[in-house]
C-alpha cells in the first residue's frame, strides 16, 4: 500500500472530504452549522438513517461467538426488517452455545443445528452456507484470512476492529477490499465513532475550518485492567492463548491495536493523512497473563511537521481519563462534540436532544447499530460503501506505535509498510504453540559494569 498523500493543488478539507465522505456513499445529506466566513466549499456529511429501508431478506452469518460477536448479531437484527441470523461459527463449542442462546433469548432467534460449525474452518463452512453477509467477529488475527475467503465468495462484510495484528495481516485486508470494492462488495468496518452523529458533526466543523489549520492531538484512554484467563490444566497451549486471546500480542495486536485503535482512527480521521514516523515507549507493572504491555506513550509526526501524542494504559487503581483533542491555530476541539477557543471559551457544542426526543435530526443512534444500518442500506439500495481503507490505515497507525514501544526504535511508515512481521504460529491446531513463548518483549540493550 502507498503511502497517502494530498498531492499538490488539492487542499486539506477537500482531501478528508474526499477520503472520509466517499467511503459512505450519497445516501442523503445531514447538513448543519456553518463556519462564518469561510469561502471554501462547505462540507455536509450523509444521511443517516435510524433504520435501513425494508427488503428482501438478507441472511447473515456470525464467525466468532464471543461476547462482541454476539453483540454484533444483535446489532444486525436491530439494523431493520428482514434480517436474519442463519450461521453460526467458532473454534469452541460453549461460545456458540452461549451465543445461541443470547440470541434466543433477546431476539427469539434460533439457528439450526446444521447450521452451527467449531473449528479452525468454521468460517469457510458458514461462508458456503448460503449467507450473504459475514460478521467477522474472531480475535482479530484470524480477520485476514477471513475477510480474504468472504470477498472470494462474494460475501458482504462487517468486520470488527482491529483488522489485523501486523503489517502482513493489514496488507492482506486491503488487497481484499479493493477486489470486493472492484466486485460491488460491501464492507463496513467496526470502529464506530465514523458513524456516530455526535462525532461526524464535530468532524465536520473541524474540517470546515472552525479551529483554523491542524497543528496537533492529544490522544489518551486509560482505564481499568481487562478481563483475563488462568490456564486450566486440560487446556492445550493454543486453547489457553484463544480463551485469552485479549492478552497475546499475535490475536489481539496487544491493547494499543485492539482497544486504543478507536482513538487512534479519530486522530486520523482528523489529520487526514497518515503519520511519517513514531517513536515512544510502553511497558508492563500489572498485567499477570500473556505477553503484552498494559501502557504505551507514542509521538506520531507528520509530513508537515505536526506531533500527535497519543497514551493509553489499563491498570486498575488509577485516574481514567479519555481524551480525543484536536488542536488547531484558533482553537482545539473535543472530537465528541465540543469545540473551544484558546481562551477556553465554547464556541460550539453538539445540540444534542434529551432521550425523550426521538425525532430529532440530532439524535444519535448507537453507532452499534449504525454500522449494521449502512451495511444492509447500501446492499439494498445498490450504492456500496467500503471502509476498508481507512480502518486498515488506523490498524498499521497502532501497529507503528506498539512497534516503536516494543523496540525502543524510531519506526517510520516506509519501514511498516515493507515489513514482513507476521505474528502467527506454524498451524492451527489444538495442542503445543510452536514459536510464541508467553514473554514481554524488553527494550534496549543490558547494561554492562566496567
Amino acid at each position: 500500500m502507498n503511502k497517502m498523500k494530498i498531492k499538490p493543488g488539492i487542499d486539506r478539507r477537500n482531501f478528508i472530504a474526499k477520503t472520509t465522505l466517499g467511503t459512505l456513499g450519497t445516501i442523503g445529506i445531514l447538513t448543519g452549522c456553518t463556519n462564518a466566513g469561510d469561502k471554501k466549499a462547505e462540507i455536509l456529511l450523509p444521511e443517516l438513517l435510524d433504520k435501513a429501508p425494508d427488503g428482501p431478506v438478507l441472511k447473515a452469518g456470525l464467525i466468532g461467538c464471543g461476547g462482541r460477536g454476539t453483540g454484533a448479531a444483535i446489532n444486525f437484527l436491530d439494523a431493520g426488517l428482514n434480517l436474519q441470523i442463519t450461521a453460526l461459527g467458532d473454534v469452541f463449542q460453549d461460545k456458540i452455545d452461549n451465543c445461541r442462546a443470547e440470541l434466543k433469548t433477546q431476539k427469539g432467534v434460533e439457528v439450526a443445528d446444521e447450521n452451527c460449525f467449531v473449528g479452525f474452518d468454521s468460517y469457510q463452512k458458514v461462508i458456503d452456507s448460503g449467507v450473504d453477509i459475514v460478521l467477522l467477529c474472531t480475535p482479530p488475527h484470524f480477520r485476514p484470512l477471513h475477510v480474504e475467503a468472504a470477498v472470494n465468495a462474494r460475501k458482504h462484510i462487517f468486520m470488527e476492529k482491529p483488522i489485523a495484528v501486523d503489517p502482513v495481516g493489514a496488507r492482506s485486508v486491503l488487497a481484499s477490499a479493493k477486489k470486493a470494492e472492484a466486485a460491488g462488495l460491501c464492507m463496513v468496518s467496526g470502529t464506530i465513532r465514523r458513524v456516530q452523529k455526535d462525532y461526524m458533526e464535530t468532524w465536520r466543523q473541524v474540517a470546515n475550518g472552525i479551529i483554523g489549520e491542524i497543528t496537533g492531538a492529544n490522544i489518551i484512554r486509560n482505564g481499568g485492567a481487562l478481563w483475563y484467563r488462568n490456564r486450566q490444566p486440560q487446556w492445550t497451549d493454543m486453547e489457553y492463548m484463544i480463551r485469552n486471546w485479549v492478552n497475546f500480542c499475535w490475536l489481539s495486536g496487544d491493547h494499543i491495536t485492539e482497544q486504543f485503535i478507536h482513538e487512534i482512527d479519530v486522530m486520523n480521521w482528523h489529520m487526514g493523512q497518515n503519520p511519517v514516523s513514531a517513536i515512544g515507549w510502553g511497558g508492563r507493572q500489572r498485567r499477570v497473563t500473556g505477553d503484552q504491555y498494559d501502557f504505551f506513550s507514542i509521538e506520531y509526526v507528520y509530513s508537515n511537521g505536526v506531533r500527535a501524542h497519543c497514551a493509553t494504559r489499563q491498570i486498575n487503581g488509577c485516574s481514567n481519563k479519555k481524551v480525543e483533542q484536536i488542536n488547531g491555530t484558533s482553537g482545539y476541539a473535543n472530537a465528541a462534540g465540543v469545540i473551544y477557543d484558546w481562551k477556553g471559551n465554547e464556541i460550539w457544542k453538539y445540540p444534542m436532544p434529551d432521550e425523550t426526543d426521538t425525532t430529532s435530526p440530532w439524535k444519535v443512534t448507537t453507532p452499534f447499530v449504525q454500522e449494521h444500518i449502512n451495511l444492509v442500506t447500501a446492499i439494498r439500495t445498490g450504492v456500496p460503501v467500503n471502509d476498508a481503507e481507512a480502518q486498515v490505515n488506523s490498524t498499521l497507525v497502532t501497529i507503528m506505535g506498539r512497534m516503536a514501544a516494543y523496540t525502543g526504535k524510531e519506526i517510520t511508515w516506509e519501514e511498516l509498510m515493507n515489513s514482513d512481521l507476521y505474528l502467527r504460529p506454524k498451524t492451527y491446531a489444538f495442542g503445543p504453540v510452536e514459536g510464541i513463548k508467553e514473554e514481554v518483549p524488553v527494550v534496549g540493550e543490558e547494561n554492562k559494569s566496567m
